[in-house]
């Protein structure tokens, strides 16, 4: 039997006044469901349309001088101390007076009472309190004193978020494929289900034998969506998973589990700023909680990453204790600010790019964005110097450089090229590779309040600086509206190696010309992008 307890700050409710509190609200509502405001941070669920079903928080940006509201959360209180069973005796250390340590029979007796005050130690030694001392948690909280000003602000965010963070496993004919931690964003008491949010990397196709890692530096994979997939629960049961949706552009993937016992819901924020202090979440395979600091970062992106990526940058004395994805990263209060979708690249995914992405599916089923066939990266993000030389001698203060090109693509045809400036999109100038991911969602959002479908052409207007003939001209760029993994295809110019290999008439030949072909090739890639 137990107890229920409400906590707001030092303030204890007994369940008398508890119970009189929810009559009064039954009364005057008919209901003892919660009326406090979805954007209250105390609250971690709200109520939507239906009663029962319970969405996660995304709260927007609010100002730092706001005051911090006390987190209001239930716990049981236990009674099953009062057990009419004697407590525990104490153990004492036995010992020997002097006068008797030549006593054949003392000394019998008092190696008997050491094995059994031994034997006693090391059982109370291994409760469950006492493993501390000889556990080392997987935790960066402890290892800095960097961290001391924001110690326990940390300890309370880690342990509030950490009730909505698990474990995934994936199998395939029950062999095992990967392991990412995820975390619950929606519940119906109903039926009694839940939804998971994790990484895509959990059913990701592995490449065997290369390297392990290898897989994970490419553009879009091979999934095996009909993989196996396990939820590991707090109280260390396990039970299956349904894959309801995989979007294979941002890398993240929702499951829908079975669950007997309503589960904790994570609280999200849209308030993302470089160089906030953060944490990485995520579980172990006994299901302990690891946690890493690092502070938000803006980078350029490598050729293989998305530009919609931010990045954890842990502190050099704090590695990486995390060896999964799909983890959250959390800020000061325990609010969500990004799902982990790469940790050997620390990248993650921006929680209002995530608030976007989960608004559309529960309206359209799906989640799409506009493939533009390009990337990019922002002025913005470049060193200052660069900025302040591009703005002296070319006017160009912001804007997105074209990084790749895909072949074939339509910005291809219309004469965009690596190294122009993107400086507007439909008349309105995008600064960041981030703010260019929301814009491309909203697009498709009036898309498909439209009626129109996925895979469809958009036209987007688009301001371009070409770079090589320094001169501005406005175009019409067609994208494609998917919610699939959009792929850059990189373009290869093959006719020199054809005429090459058929004029080498003999093995000797071949060879040297397959050194000089492997020792041009960078140049050669270099020369298979058309330039106008």
């Amino acid at each position: 039997m137990s107890r229920a307890v409400r906590i707001r700050g030092d303030e204890l409710e007994t369940t008398e006044r508890e119970a009189k509190r929810r009559s009064v609200a039954e009364e005057g509502e008919g209901t003892a469901l919660h009326s406090t405001s979805p954007r209250s941070p105390g609250e971690l669920a709200v109520r939507t349309s239906h009663p029962e079903i319970h969405l996660a928080i995304f709260e927007p940006n609010k100002a730092q001088s706001e005051a911090k509201q006390d987190r209001v959360y239930d716990v049981v209180e236990s009674v099953a101390e009062e057990s009419s069973d004697p407590p525990s005796p104490p153990i004492y250390q036995p010992y020997i007076p002097d006068e008797l340590v030549d006593d054949l029979d003392v000394l019998a007796d008092f190696e008997d009472a050491k094995a059994k005050y031994e034997a006693e130690r090391d059982r109370r030694a291994n409760l469950f309190t006492m493993e501390h001392h000889c556990y080392k948690a997987a935790s960066s909280l402890f290892k800095t004193h960097r961290l001391l000003p924001i110690l326990e602000q940390a300890r309370d965010a880690t342990l509030l978020a950490a009730k909505s963070v698990i474990l995934l496993s994936s199998f395939v004919e029950s062999d095992p494929l990967n392991k990412c931690s995820g975390l619950w964003f929606e519940r119906d008491d109903h039926s009694k289900t839940a939804l998971v949010l994790t990484s895509a990397q959990l059913i990701r196709e592995k490449k065997e034998p290369k390297n392990p890692f290898e897989w994970k530096v490419q553009w879009t994979g091979n999934y095996h969506r009909q993989a196996e997939v396990i939820v590991h629960l707090l109280d260390n049961t396990a039970v299956p998973a349904r894959l309801l949706y995989l979007q294979e552009h941002y890398e993240f993937a929702i499951y829908k589990v079975q669950v007997d016992k309503p589960v904790q819901l994570a609280t999200f924020t849209e308030c993302v700023r470089s160089g906030q202090d953060v944490f990485r979440l995520g579980r172990d395979e006994s299901l302990n909680l690891s946690i890493t600091h690092g502070m938000v970062a803006y980078k350029i992106p490598s050729w293989y990453e998305r530009c919609h990526y931010m990045y954890l940058s842990c502190d050099p004395s704090s590695p990486s204790l995390l060896r999964d994805d799909g983890g959250p990263i959390i800020d000061l209060e325990g609010k969500v600010v990004g799902l982990v979708n790469n940790h050997i690249k620390e990248t993650f995914i921006p929680s209002f790019l995530l608030h976007k992405c989960l608004d559309f599916w529960r309206r359209f089923n799906c989640m799409p964005r506009l493939h533009l066939g390009m990337t990019f990266t922002s002025i913005k993000h470049l060193d200052p110097s660069c900025i302040e030389r591009m703005t002296r001698n070319h006017n160009i203060e912001s804007g997105l450089i074209v990084e790749q090109v895909s072949k074939g693509s339509h910005a291809e045809k219309i004469g965009i090229r690596e190294g122009d400036v993107i400086e507007s999109f439909n008349g309105k100038y995008i600064s960041t590779t981030i703010e260019l991911e929301q814009m491309l969602i909203d697009i498709c959002w009036d898309h498909f309040d439209q009626r129109k479908e996925l895979y469809a052409e958009k036209d987007v207007s688009v301001k371009i600086f070409d770079a090589i003939k320094q001169r501005r001209r406005t175009r019409n760029l067609t994208a494609i509206v998917s919610d699939l993994g959009e792929d850059i295809v990189e373009g290869k110019h093959v006719s020199i190696l054809s005429h090459i290999f058929a004029g080498a008439k003999d093995t000797s030949a071949l060879i040297v010309m397959f050194l000089f072909v492997v020792g041009t090739y960078p140049i050669m890639r270099k020369e298979a992008m058309p330039v106008s």
